[in-house]
């Protein structure tokens, strides 16, 4: 580990799968094999979801060849209990994984856990958030249903973002809440749609993509798409 932040990746889709397999290997190299996994998202689903998220990581994590490490967090008292937040010292990857974003939001806001992922991050371990686990990397999470009173309030990791992940299936099934959002933009804000099986790695504002799909940066005269391993270039904004 070192004593700047490791990278970031904002994934549309396929955490823990065998064809996101390579993006979180670059992610793990040379880092610790530890290989941190967080479901939280998914606590509103009941046990079973859960089970499903933490089976489907330990699948990835013998396929990598790493340790992988649950942080049970299901309920903001637990985000705050010494236990989940000792054992994610020493990551070399701590993973957010899918589901409901504003509960994942609200869970890990402010708590000990959180606390412990940022500063683990920042001294140098990488950051992976997946469809939920990405769009509360930035400071509102958007709702295509209700782009102005919809929206909530994320971790504000990256606050000159704003996320939609399994963009190609989201952009068919409702194009309408894509153009709203753009309508009500912000200013210094820039929209990115992301791709299923595709990943936005690098951050804060110099990224790469990899996966199987495209990224898009969104604004209201068109979309930039950009294909694996191309750079994208936030720096602007």
């Amino acid at each position: 580990m070192n004593n700047e932040p490791g990278p970031i990746a904002l994934v549309g889709s396929g955490e823990y799968l065998p064809s996101m397999l390579e993006v979180e290997r670059s992610l793990l190299h040379n880092r610790p094999k530890r290989y941190v996994q967080i479901a939280t998202a998914a606590a509103p689903e009941g046990d079973g979801s859960l089970s499903r998220w933490h089976n489907l990581g330990a699948q990835q994590a013998q396929r990598l060849g790493v340790e992988q490490v649950i942080v049970d967090v299901r309920t903001a008292d637990d985000a705050n209990d010494q236990r989940w937040v000792d054992v994610i010292a020493g990551a070399g990857l701590i993973y957010l994984s899918g589901g409901n974003p504003s509960y994942l939001a609200d869970t890990l806001r402010g708590s000990h856990v959180w606390a412990a992922i940022e500063s683990t991050w920042r001294g140098g371990a990488a950051l992976a958030g997946c469809s939920a686990g990405a769009m509360v990397m930035a400071e509102r999470i958007p709702s295509l249903r209700h782009p102005v009173a919809g929206d909530s309030t994320g971790l504000a990791l990256l606050p000159h973002l704003r996320v939609i992940p399994h963009f190609d299936r989201m952009a068919g099934w409702m194009p309408e809440g894509v153009g709203r959002l753009l309508m009500h933009g912000v200013d210094g804000v820039t929209l990115l749609g992301i791709d299923e099986e595709t990943a936005l790695v690098g951050g804060p504002h110099q990224w790469r993509v990899e996966g199987h799909r495209q990224v898009w940066r969104l604004e209201r005269s068109g979309r930039q798409a950009f294909s694996a391993g191309e750079v994208v270039d936030l720096a602007s904004n």
